[in-house]
């Protein structure tokens, strides 16, 4: 069979959401703001770029690939990354080379892209650079993660947002129609909420859901209108979108860890829970919230430290479900705890300063006086010893010479460190001699 054949099912036998696909650009559903951004290349379809369409299940990627190669009028190429090998992108390339050629133009919309190996990507390049083909990839993930910059640089990334809820109410009410129920028939008013609210923003949940809801009334008769009960019932608990690896994994753990920085104590604990329902690894974030006991809290509450690393060690001894509530009394008490990033700046300044000024002489006061060569080559001479000082403080530099006077700790003035910063004021103002 020809690469660019395709055999076409009898459309009573397709699944609902392949039945009410668009066929014209005119009944795309929601996307907005990317139709928006794609009108004037549809206008001109010769100057249609490679695209990169990132954005959740069911939102429409696979829809408008296809409508976008039918208004080009480009003959259109379906591959799935999962299931596609360097060698068929290669022929496909030449064979796009030669229909090219022919003045004639050639879409690959490529699902799942972001499953390619780098290899497979590379092999992309020289065909997407000659403008052979029209590249469509679609991705659930970041393509700044997944894609190398190479091909990233050659393609125009268009954002897709969940579907919004009257744009799947009005694709449910369709494919009840389209299967010979009436929509209130079929759901009242709170199961039809329920529905849109397990569809979670995917366009291909609600049919797939409408087509299960149809084939129970079909089967058990009576007993309609369904609730939101019933659905509970037939189509189970909803599925968390949440990948441990992914883009949801890195939204989540960064709305997570700045809910914290913040001083949101339910906000921190709602995606504590959104991760630990998604199968998020709790040790994972334990050792998430002992970088963070330092790095926002630090020293204006030194206990927060002690409380995360015993928050690590609880989680790792028993483990789920248990350590949930251990994760909760730590992620509620960072919330609520002082905030200073004083001692994460200084380590960061500290750290550029060392590789601006390079390796510093250590003062001589400063400078071991273990061995009798040492001490005279004058090492130790003219050190202080602090505790002889009237408030446990004597006068000295202790930075190198070319770095007197260097800042690089301030206290913020906040929780235990207001009282650290007084106390370093009242030792310094009285152990002037």
């Amino acid at each position: 069979m020809d690469l660019f054949e395709t055999i076409q099912p009898e459309k009573s036998t397709l699944p609902l959401a392949e039945r009410l696909r668009p066929s014209v650009l005119e009944d795309f559903a929601g996307q907005s703001q990317v139709l928006k951004i794609l009108k004037p290349y549809l206008e001109h379809p010769e100057r249609i770029p490679n695209l990169i369409l990132w954005g959740p299940p069911g939102s429409g990627k696979t829809t408008l690939g296809r409508l976008i190669a039918k208004h080009s009028r480009a003959e259109f190429v379906n591959l799935n990354a999962v299931e596609t090998g360097a060698k068929e992108i290669r022929e496909l390339g030449e064979r796009a080379h030669f229909r090219k050629l022919q003045g004639e133009q050639t879409l690959i919309f490529i699902d799942e892209i972001h499953r390619l190996n780098r290899a497979q990507q590379d092999v992309l390049l020289p065909f997407t650079e000659a403008g052979d083909f029209i590249l469509i990839g679609a991705t659930t993930e970041n393509p700044s993660y997944e894609l190398n910059s190479a091909l990233l640089s050659r393609a125009r990334v268009l954002v897709f947002e969940r579907h919004r809820e009257e744009d799947l109410k009005v694709l449910f009410r369709r494919g009840a129609r389209e299967l010979g129920y009436e929509p209130k028939a079929l759901l009242s008013e709170e199961g039809e909420n329920a529905l849109l609210e397990l569809a979670d923003g995917d366009a291909r949940k609600v049919l797939t859901a409408t087509e299960a809801l149809v084939v129970h009334a079909r089967s058990n008769g009576g007993h309609l209108p369904l609730k939101r009960e019933d659905l509970a019932e037939i189509l189970g608990q909803p599925s968390l979108r949440y990948d441990k690896k992914a883009d949801e994994h890195y939204d989540t753990i960064s709305a997570f860890i700045k809910s914290i920085r913040g001083s949101d104590p339910d906000a921190a604990i709602y995606y504590l829970a959104r991760m630990l329902a998604g199968g998020e690894d709790p040790v994972f974030v334990a050792r998430r919230l002992v970088i963070l006991a330092s790095e926002d809290v630090g020293n204006a509450d030194p206990r927060a430290l002690a409380l995360a690393v015993s928050g690590l060690q609880a989680v790792e001894l028993v483990g789920m479900p248990e350590a949930r509530i251990c994760l909760a009394q730590v992620v509620t008490y960072l919330s609520c705890a002082p905030k200073s990033n004083a001692s994460y700046e200084a380590i960061n300044k500290a750290l550029a300063l060392v590789e601006e000024s390079g390796t510093q002489p250590v003062p001589l006061a400063l400078r071991s006086s273990r061995t009798r060569l040492n001490k005279q080559m004058g090492y130790g001479d003219g050190y202080r010893y602090a505790h002889d000082g009237q408030t446990g403080w004597q006068p000295m530099e202790f930075l190198p010479e070319k770095l007197r006077g260097t800042v690089l700790y301030q206290p913020s003035g906040r929780g235990f460190e207001k009282n650290m910063q007084q106390y370093l004021e009242w030792m310094k103002g009285k152990g002037k001699v």
